[in-house]
């Protein structure tokens, strides 16, 4: 099993204090109260995003370094969208810090977006994907909070929503957030997709 060693190295709440672009970026992304933090913790095997018990308090686009042999990578962690108790003007200026970092020339790999797996994908939801069609940009679905659901209906629920149709790389992952053999998987997919990457652009640097 892969162990990740990572460190957070920025926390920007404007365009100019977003990073020079690193190496490899991979963006985690997903509605206010998906359980993003939760999942970064877990995934990183350390407590190192702030959980808050108030959905879409985060306000920033925080970067972590991690190391995970022989390929490193940042971690983009994307404010929360689509909670409805913030203001219109904070919530424009949210979307507004997002666009700015998707318009700079970054080395963005792919995005790994986060759906609530009691759900499935929502309208903001829904909304998201397209935007990221027409950047053609690729992605990861992982869902979260599985073991919200009872284990004889896992089945029915994920087939359900792969019916109406999941843009993924990779078959959609299912977590609970705190599970060691999910959480395990998910860094195996991560890296396989990331090599499959590296390797397509040193193709095409040829």
């Amino acid at each position: 099993m892969s162990v990740w060693k990572s460190e957070l190295f920025c926390t920007a709440f404007n365009k100019q204090q977003l990073p020079p672009p690193g190496p490899h970026e991979i963006v985690f992304v997903g509605r206010s109260n998906v359980g993003k933090s939760t999942l970064i913790n877990a995934l990183l095997g350390r407590k190192i995003a702030k959980v808050s018990s108030k959905p879409g308090k985060t306000r920033s686009i925080n970067f972590y370094n991690v190391d995970a042999e022989p390929h490193k990578f940042s971690l983009v962690d994307l404010p929360g969208y689509g909670y409805a108790a913030r203001g219109m003007d904070e919530r424009r200026s949210w979307w507004k810090l997002i666009d700015d970092y998707f318009s700079q020339d970054r080395p963005i790999s792919y995005v790994v977006h986060l759906i609530d797996f009691r759900h499935g994908p929502l309208a903001n939801d829904n909304e998201l994907t397209g935007w990221l069609d027409r950047m053609e940009m690729p992605r990861i679905v992982v869902f979260t909070k599985g073991d919200k659901i009872s284990p004889g209906k896992r089945k029915g629920q994920y087939n359900t929503i792969m019916r109406a149709g999941i843009d993924s790389i990779l078959p959609p992952f299912v977590t609970s957030g705190v599970n060691d053999a999910e959480m395990a998987k998910l860094r195996d997919g991560i890296e396989e997709v990331l090599s499959e990457m590296i390797k397509l652009d040193a193709q095409e640097a040829r």
